[in-house]
């Protein structure tokens, strides 16, 4: 039995499966090995029945994850996974891995991630090539809703927000100065606060306000991360997956005709084609 798991900060996509044939499919909430520590994993692990039920079956364990760029982060998820899991052998990869896996397969490209996070890199069809991007939520992450609700609740802060976005923004969260600085500076995880706004976005993706910001968002994300990586790698296909790249590739192909950009695929959950690729390979 081989398990297949996919993770941004928000959700983990977990796929498990025998002899060629798909089992369980489920989701659960997600694991950055940046952020959270062995102790929040092994709980994750112990609350899902499936996966106490399957643990001493699974032999094969392909984890992918936002925050799973390091060697020390891969042995994290490792040791925890090793110990849940005794009859498995883990192989623990960046998200980025998964995003290539799942969109070129063994083809190469240029795969970017715009989601939860964002990220982007040359895929040679066997490894990513690394580079200076994956920053995280602070410093980068261009475009992606951590980014994007930056910029909202800057200006909820600030004032500079139209009166009545801000109203709808308070209907549905009820925020405060307080809250808001609690959550972002006293939380352990301020990503995952970023993040649950993603649903409140995408809903009212086409009031003026907040369209600009994510039409600014894209853009600089193209101009961040895409650009430079076509000036080393000309005439590369593009291959995106992401909550954000999808919901928003009407705005994103717009802009892919205006840097002539040739996305091959844009996918919103990497996860369907990840386990076929491991299913076909296993």
């Amino acid at each position: 039995m081989i398990l297949v798991i996919f993770t941004g900060s928000r959700y983990a996509d977990w796929r498990l499966a025998e002899k060629g044939r798909l089992l369980h499919g489920f989701r659960t909430a997600g694991i950055n090995s940046y952020i959270q520590d062995e102790n929040f994993i092994n709980q994750l692990l112990n609350k899902n029945t499936d996966l106490l039920y399957n643990a001493e079956k699974v032999k094969k364990i392909f984890f992918f994850g936002a925050g799973a760029s390091s060697k020390e982060r891969q042995e994290k998820i490792i040791q925890v996974f090793s110990t849940f899991f005794k009859n498995a052998k883990v192989k623990a990869s960046h998200d980025l891995d998964a995003s290539a896996i799942s969109t070129f397969g063994d083809d190469k490209g240029i795969v970017g991630i715009i989601g939860s996070g964002s990220n982007a890199a040359y895929f040679t069809g066997k490894k990513i090539v690394t580079n200076n991007y994956g920053l995280g939520y602070i410093l980068a992450d261009e475009g992606s809703t951590n980014w994007i609700a930056q910029q909202v609740l800057r200006d909820y802060l600030t004032d500079a927000m139209p009166q009545g976005f801000r109203e709808k923004l308070d209907e549905k969260y009820s925020l405060d100065r307080k809250y808001i600085l609690e959550k972002l500076y006293n939380n352990p995880n301020p990503n995952i606060f970023l993040t649950s706004f993603a649903d409140f976005f995408y809903e009212h993706r086409y009031e003026p306000y907040l369209s600009n910001i994510i039409k600014k968002g894209l853009n600089l994300y193209i101009t961040t991360y895409l650009l430079p990586l076509l000036d080393q790698y000309p005439d590369s296909n593009i291959s995106l997956t992401g909550s954000v790249a999808h919901n928003y590739q009407e705005w994103l192909t717009e802009f892919a005709k205006e840097y002539h950009l040739n996305i091959k695929t844009i996918t919103k959950e990497p996860i369907q084609n990840l386990i076929k690729y491991y299913i076909n390979k296993n």
